[in-house]
């Protein structure tokens, strides 16, 4: 059976930062190529479902020599493979039962949810890459540290993998303990209040709808957030850098570019990149200068912008999406994560910078990251391009109006949460409905036109054929604003992934 296993020099993570310091970029590429290459072939000879598959598509496995011939194997998806042959056929060798395994599911957002069986050499990989970080941000190995695992815990695929990671971190010797609450926001707020100052360093692990609602709670009850050390770690879902702020000067972070960390991840492959301290300072100075386009295809939506390492995650991008390599339970070659996003060189974002009038070494050493800083490329990602309503024949994606709902006006009143959607009245007339969680506190009398103004305001500047069809139809164009109670079942049930599209 293919042995799954962690690339040479993958065991000592201070020995492995060092070499992504010291050796150039175009190593870890070539290095990517080639174990997505081995990946390929030792899939079209163990693993069924892609023999099968193969031999569909017409592909002669001994065409495929090198990096230059990927292009031409056409990609994988869930509906082309995943879900077109048996579970065991898609395992190594066939064997699924046979096998130990940790089973996570998705959420389901996009369809009937799908079981992915993981490894525990998927753990290892995750557990190198959470060792690498916590070290340069967090300074893990000379400061004890808290590590607050608030993901879900059940069947999907956070909450537990990132249990498994820390562990194995803290067995190498760490000053480092571990709660695991979960999505229970008061559980998180006890665990601060009657742990934090026990530790040199908090760190809170959750969602970002979930994590803000934390904060806000635990404020209200009177928790001093900057009375604790806290570093926040991210997961799943897209922010703003007007949200990163908010969460940086709720507990009063003093290091903007270490105390925080966004991973980019799917139950699919697990996690695959995460933000550094270079990835979010290239994006907070192109946000802070209105400059996105010099690296991204938009110039208002700004997407996660995270580094990945080719050996364990081989990226590429085919037209607006990302597609992705690697061994796993189910292993992968070119599967089709369906996110549009895109890959850059680290040389090539350097070079736009430099271009565009930044001097990218002078503002990474007035910053004080030069030791944070890998040779390994970019990947950014929007929104899912599935989820965006459709009103008027034009797209609305999420971000415009997150970015609305996060205005300082609004904080006192309203959680950022939000799901949207457009249907018809009986006339048979479009209706974009935004249904908005308000705080556990009294509703402002006001507030649901003053949302629906700002809303629309927004939308006006980064949306033309919004403004130019809201310029022709009028009032009636506008957005209908819902305030529904703090925590609705329906459309915000507490700890869950936030649907912000139906």
């Amino acid at each position: 059976m293919t042995q799954l296993s962690l690339p040479r020099g993958y065991k000592n993570a201070e020995v492995l930062h060092n070499n992504l310091q010291s050796k150039k970029e175009e190593h870890w590429i070539k290095s990517g190529q080639k174990r997505a290459l081995r990946l390929f072939h030792s899939m079209a000879r163990d693993v069924p479902a892609y023999k099968k598959f193969l031999k569909k598509q017409g592909i002669n496995t001994a065409d495929i020599k090198g990096f230059k011939d990927f292009s031409s194997v056409p990609a994988l998806d869930k509906n082309n493979y995943l879900r077109a042959y048996s579970r065991p056929d898609l395992c190594w060798e066939g064997k699924f039962a046979e096998q130990s395994w940790v089973v996570s599911t998705t959420s389901g957002s996009t369809g009937e949810p799908y079981y992915f069986p993981r490894t525990d050499t998927q753990d290892k990989f995750l557990a190198i890459t959470t060792e690498l970080y916590l070290r340069a941000n967090f300074n893990i190995q000379n400061k004890s540290t808290l590590y607050i695992d608030a993901f879900p815990m059940g069947a999907w695929i956070g909450g537990v993998f990132t249990y498994e990671s820390i562990r194995q971190v803290a067995e190498k010797g760490y000053p480092l303990s571990i709660i695991t609450p979960g999505i229970h926001r008061q559980e998180v707020i006890n665990a601060v209040k009657q742990l934090g100052h026990e530790f040199d360093q908090v760190i809170i692990a959750a969602y970002a709808p979930h994590l803000k609602d934390i904060l806000d709670q635990g404020s209200e009850q009177g928790v001093n957030w900057k009375n604790y050390n806290i570093g926040l770690i991210f997961s799943a879902e897209a922010f703003s850098e007007t949200f990163r702020d908010y969460i940086l000067k709720t507990v009063g972070a003093k290091n903007t570019l270490r105390s925080t960390l966004n991973h980019y991840g799917t139950v699919d492959l697990g996690t695959m990149a995460h933000e550094t301290p270079l990835s979010i300072l290239v994006r907070r100075l192109l946000v802070k200068d209105d400059k996105l386009s010099i690296l991204f295809p938009e110039d208002k939506r700004q997407p996660t912008l995270a580094q990945y390492d080719p050996s364990l995650f081989y990226f590429e991008q085919e037209g607006k999406n990302l597609l992705c390599s690697s061994y796993s339970g189910i292993p992968l070659f070119r599967y089709d994560l369906k996110d549009y996003g895109g890959v850059l060189t680290k040389k090539e974002v350097y070079k736009r910078l430099r271009a565009s009038g930044y001097d990218i070494d002078a503002i990474i050493k007035e910053k004080g990251i030069e030791s944070t800083v890998w040779n390994l490329p970019f990947v950014y990602v929007y929104e899912r391009d599935d989820f965006s309503v459709s009103y008027y024949a034009f797209l609305i994606y999420p971000d415009t109006v997150r970015r609305a709902l996060q205005a300082v006006e609004f904080e006192k009143h309203i959680t950022g949460k939000f799901t949207m959607e457009v249907d018809y009245d009986k006339n048979g007339n479009q209706r974009f409905k935004i249904y908005i969680e308000k705080k556990p506190t009294q509703e402002e009398k006001t507030l649901k036109d003053k949302l629906k103004k700002h809303i629309h305001t927004q939308l006006c500047e980064e949306n033309s054929e919004y403004r130019v069809t809201a310029e022709i139809i009028g009032e009636k164009f506008q957005p209908h604003i819902y305030l529904l109670d703090n925590g609705d079942p329906d459309y915000f049930k507490p700890g869950t992934k936030q649907k912000w599209v139906i």
